[in-house]
């Protein structure tokens, strides 16, 4: 009963929270023009992961993004809650379903999808560059967007990502950079890179 609960009705309620957390605030979006045509690779941290659907739909509408999400419990809530917004996913992480997960998050960029990954996810540490991310940008030749947003006032947990939660009725800016590609850089200089992308709008 408490795994149903957990895994069927929990993931309807948190949607809700989450659609009156959108409804409720002002928001202002920074956002490049991008080239719908082109398939990317949208990143965020895991503390974020929050905002990101509304701040992916806002600048493609029409978009279809499968998001890389753990194969825990925990994954497949968030799974069910990415699906709600429109959003597919593609199972696996560094630690369970790995190999699997790299070559399908690759196919389904060189099918025209484009997909989204949390390089500090699923355990962190918080706020570092996972190979994931590095090895699948450069295999497969997509560029990077980072997502990041700044809520006027949020909650933040005491677990091990300090996760964020906007509160209801204040103002979130949403943030996407400008697409940008790391296939000329040596694998560290890579992450350096990437990590310096997605610092810049971060909340600490």
């Amino acid at each position: 009963m408490k795994n149903f609960l957990k895994l069927k009705i929990l993931p309807y309620v948190l949607y809700l929270i989450v659609k009156f957390i959108y409804l409720t605030n002002r928001k202002e979006f920074h956002h490049p023009k991008l080239n719908d045509d082109e398939a990317l690779i949208f990143v965020t941290w895991h503390d974020d992961l929050i905002c990101q659907p509304l701040n992916y739909y806002h600048n493609r509408p029409n978009g279809t993004i499968k998001t890389l999400i753990s194969q825990s419990k925990d994954g497949e809530i968030l799974s069910k809650i990415y699906n709600l917004f429109g959003g597919e996913t593609i199972r696996g992480s560094s630690s369970k379903g790995a190999t699997k997960a790299l070559i399908s998050t690759i196919r389904e960029i060189k099918s025209g999808a484009d997909v989204a990954l949390t390089p500090d996810g699923p355990r962190g540490p918080r706020h570092t560059v996972a190979d994931g991310v590095i090895a699948i940008a450069q295999k497969s030749g997509a560029r990077i967007v980072v997502l990041n947003s700044k809520p006027s006032s949020y909650w933040q947990f005491n677990s091990w990502d300090k996760f964020i939660l906007p509160k209801p009725f204040g103002k979130i800016n949403f943030y996407m950079s400008e697409p940008f590609n790391i296939n000329d850089l040596e694998f560290e200089e890579a992450r350096s890179f990437i990590k310096d992308k997605m610092m810049l709008n971060a909340i600490l």
